[in-house]
Parts: structure tokens; C-alpha cells; sequence
């Protein structure tokens, strides 16, 4: 059986008996979920390339006690989100000044980043879209954390309730709800902005 016709969990258990192809097949598919999850997760872009290389890494160092009793995406998003629980709680600590963190704190104020030239003809085409990209930011980070990682997880992560719930440990119906409650939450706070989703 080729390798990319094998299941995550074959290339799991194959990789554990030593099989490195198989572990870089595992990460070619998911290293893009995975990134986009942990950067929406840290708000920080740098901190997600550490981040993707520490959840791959964990991969490695817990390969040997793998056992396939879920599916491989819910073992590797639970370990990608203990990850950014982990950073988020040293950060606490640690507050510095992100490129991204808006200079107000009035909702869809530039951010640092905006002040740099962006050396290019027609920069302004996009205005309205980053204008509306940081609207739902946000809104998403208004959230409380469970909704927000919840809607995280779903829409970013492309990860399916019933594994959310499995790794969050509550009902699946819970991660509904909390799903629903995100979205209302974000379209509320459009609406404020005068934006019409």
C-alpha cells in the first residue's frame, strides 16, 4: 500500500515501528491545518511556526506509546491545543507588543504593522476586506475561550465536532451550542460595526 493511500493511524503505528516516510506523509497533510490553528490560537505568527515545530515534535517524542483508540486529527490537535494552552499561560506573564495588536482600543483601529509602507501600487484594494478580516478577529477574541476554541477548532482547524468534543472532554451537543453561541457572538458584533454578514 502506497503511503498516501494508508489511513493517519497506518502511518501512525507504521512510524512507530520506525517507518520516517510515513511521519512525513503525516505532517505534509496536516501541517496546514495545524498551523492555521495554532496561529489563530496565539495571534502571533512567529509564535505559530514554534508552535507547529513543537506539536510535531511531541509527535515524535509520543510516537512510541501510540495507540489508535481515536482518530490520529484528535491525538494531534489535543496535543496542538495543550501546546497553545501552555503558551498562552506563559505569555500571561510575559505581555509584549505585537505587530498585529491594535494601536486603540477602538474596534478596526490600525495596528503597527498598517503603519509600515507597504511599498506596493494599489495597497488601499484591499482595505475593506483587512477592514472586515479584523472585525472578526475581534469579535473571536470578545469570545469566552471555550467558544472561541470551539469556532477555532471548526472553522480554521476544519476539525469535526465529535472529535472537539473527545478532545475537550464535553458532550458533543456542549460543542454545538458553544459553536452556535460563537457565531451569534461575531454576528452581533458586526452588526455594532455596521458590517452586515
Amino acid at each position: 500500500m502506497a503511503l498516501t493511500d494508508a489511513s493517519d493511524e497506518e502511518l501512525m503505528l507504521q512510524y512507530k515501528t520506525g517507518a520516517v516516510a510515513a511521519f512525513e506523509e503525516l505532517v505534509r497533510r496536516h501541517q496546514r491545518r495545524v498551523f492555521h490553528f495554532v496561529l489563530r490560537s496565539l495571534r502571533n505568527p512567529q509564535a505559530a511556526e514554534d508552535a507547529l515545530q513543537e506539536v510535531f515534535l511531541r509527535v515524535v517524542r509520543n510516537a512510541p506509546g501510540y495507540e489508535p483508540r481515536a482518530k490520529f486529527t484528535t491525538w494531534l490537535f489535543t496535543i496542538a491545543r495543550n501546546h497553545c494552552i501552555d503558551e498562552s499561560r506563559k505569555n500571561a506573564f510575559r505581555r509584549t507588543e505585537s505587530l498585529d495588536a491594535p494601536l486603540s482600543d477602538e474596534d478596526g483601529s490600525a495596528t503597527r504593522l498598517d503603519r509600515v509602507a507597504a511599498g506596493t501600487a494599489g495597497a488601499d484594494e484591499n482595505t475593506d476586506a483587512m477592514k472586515i478580516r479584523r472585525a472578526v478577529d475581534a469579535a473571536l477574541h470578545k469570545l469566552p475561550e471555550e467558544q472561541r476554541e470551539v469556532f477555532i477548532l471548526r472553522e480554521h482547524a476544519g476539525v469535526q465536532f465529535k472529535e472537539i468534543a473527545e478532545m475537550t472532554g464535553v458532550p458533543e451537543n456542549t460543542v454545538k451550542s458553544r459553536m452556535r453561541y460563537a457565531m451569534e457572538g461575531i454576528r452581533a458584533h458586526l452588526v455594532t460595526l455596521g458590517i452586515t454578514p
